[in-house]
């Protein structure tokens, strides 16, 4: 019965997942932005993305994210999906698609994770990379979605403050999130139940929030400070988006 079950399972996370490849797909299909992004801007190669991630003003970066794309997380925890809608948040959605296809992502940690809250992560595993976006902010986009359970919004510090860090909803976040002006870029489709599993034993010990002032070490040290200090934090192994 258990592996009747995980094929079930399995087959409607693929069929689910192939849905929202076509849909994305049919998404760029419609806008012209995606059009000019395969053509003037490809993902950079593996051994040619550092040398990108290091130059934030290259025109690899100035690349329109299609009009809906499907981002995977593959973590330690497993895998889970997030679909993200540029109509939701142009800036956010064309910033998260262009350091997901750099690599930003790859080799990270999910560094605050607060039960009952979010699960917050984005500040790259190299010190060199993350001080090269650390303050490379983005403008604002207006809240048209709600903070609810699932949904993923970056983490700012007031106006027009965005740089690469986002965080997932654990719970309705409307209340708190909504009126302060973070505004979703997407939602978790698939596997919000290896979200849930992410842990958060550290809770804001491990550097916090962008306006608690501790993420100084993540900045200088990346991932050898985290862990050897915070260990049992979860691991970000890559981010790919279709």
């Amino acid at each position: 019965m258990a592996g009747e079950h995980d094929g079930r399972q399995a087959l409607r996370l693929g069929v689910r997942v192939g849905a929202l490849a076509l849909l994305s797909c049919l998404g760029g299909c419609r806008t012209r932005a995606p059009a000019v992004a395969a053509r003037a801007e490809a993902a950079p190669s593996a051994q040619d993305r550092r040398a990108v991630l290091l130059k934030p003003s290259h025109a690899f970066w100035q690349a329109k994210a299609p009009e809906v794309f499907v981002a995977k997380f593959e973590v330690s925890q497993g895998e889970f999906f997030i679909e993200v809608h540029r109509a939701w948040a142009p800036h956010g959605a064309d910033r998260f698609w262009n350091l997901a296809r750099a690599g930003y992502y790859d080799d990270s940690r999910f560094f605050r994770v607060v039960a009952g809250k979010w699960a917050q992560f984005g500040i790259a595993g190299d010190p060199a990379v993350s001080a090269a976006w650390k303050d490379r902010a983005i403008p604002d986009d207006s809240v048209r979605q709600q903070n609810v359970r699932g949904a993923v919004a970056f983490a700012m510090t007031g106006p027009n403050t965005r740089t690469t860090q986002l965080y997932i909803n654990l719970v309705d976040n409307r209340r708190q999130q909504d009126t302060a002006g973070f505004a979703p870029i997407g939602r978790v489709v698939v596997g919000m139940d290896i979200v849930d599993l992410l842990y958060s034993g550290y809770g804001e010990s491990a550097g916090g929030g962008m306006r608690a002032g501790k993420q100084g070490r993540m900045f200088a040290e990346g991932n050898a400070h985290l862990d050897r200090d915070f260990p049992k934090l979860d691991r970000l192994i890559r981010v790919t988006v279709r």
